[in-house]
């Protein structure tokens, strides 16, 4: 396989306002993307679209191969695994079960277990959790660990079904800085799975080594797309982001900081 993602002069209207504006992106084989743009820059709506839940107002896309238009698309999310902060709303559901439980119920992209659990479901998730390096929690009910845990968990459940493609849509959101480090320890563990990784945040300094490129939004246009040297710049931040910044490498991750100058005005 050799694009993941092609967009073709994508756009996307909702009520006659243009929310997504002539998207040309392609994500090829062995490349793991980071987009970043302010709220209401068209980042949900993209991951939409990646996933089938929005079709495209114009222009073309293909997933993983799938032509849309021409394909099943029940079939195609089963090989996009999607986690984030946004599935703490099902908490109150998933507070009752146990770990290994919750990372099985990934294989059936299901809240709960409702069908029949083979031997090799379970040897399987035993195994994601120690590669995850979560052997600890093995037996534990889901609301007795901590935020970092429940996201570490949430990516072992969406790693359960083998996916193509990795959704992380701000998933250390809300998280302590040792814990958003323990989340993002497992990008390491996702690409050495064949597992092509979006992942999807406001703070750069998240972009771990394993990240390649990036994909920067304003006003649901894009502003650069390359890989993540060559477009997380001052200038193109400062635009992406409405307000003056300038950005410093570390260990091979950008770190951002704000400028003292009043806020540009593009």
């Amino acid at each position: 396989m050799g694009e993941i993602i092609s967009f073709k002069a994508v756009s996307w209207r909702r009520n006659g306002q243009e929310i997504l504006s002539n998207i040309h992106w392609s994500m090829e084989q062995d490349e793991h993307w980071a987009i970043l743009g302010l709220n209401g820059s068209g980042k949900t709506s993209l991951l939409n679209i990646v996933t089938g839940y929005q079709f495209p107002t114009a222009g073309e896309v293909a997933v993983l191969g799938n032509v849309f238009g021409k394909t099943n698309l029940p079939e195609l999310r089963r090989e996009i695994g999607f986690v984030s902060s946004s599935l703490d709303r099902f908490s109150n559901s998933l507070n009752h079960e146990t770990v290994e439980d919750i990372v099985i119920s990934g294989k059936f992209a299901s809240i709960g277990l409702y069908e029949e659990v083979s031997v090799e479901d379970v040897e399987k998730a035993e195994s994601l959790l120690t590669s995850l390096r979560l052997d600890y929690l093995k037996g534990k009910h889901f609301r007795l660990l901590s935020q970092g845990e429940k996201r570490r968990v949430l990516i072992a459940r969406a790693l359960m079904s083998n996916p193509k493609l990795l959704i992380l849509d701000e998933p250390c959101t809300g998280l302590d800085v040792l814990s958003r480090e323990e989340v993002l320890f497992l990008m390491k563990e996702i690409v050495k799975n064949n597992c092509h990784l979006i992942y999807v945040t406001h703070h750069i300094e998240e972009l771990v080594e394993e990240i390649t490129h990036a994909l920067l939004l304003r006003d649901g246009r894009i502003i650069a797309a390359g890989p993540k040297r060559e477009v997380l710049t001052d200038d193109i931040l400062s635009e992406t982001f409405k307000t003056p910044v300038s950005v410093r490498w570390e260990e091979n991750r950008p770190w951002l900081a704000v400028k003292k100058e009043s806020i540009l005005r593009f």
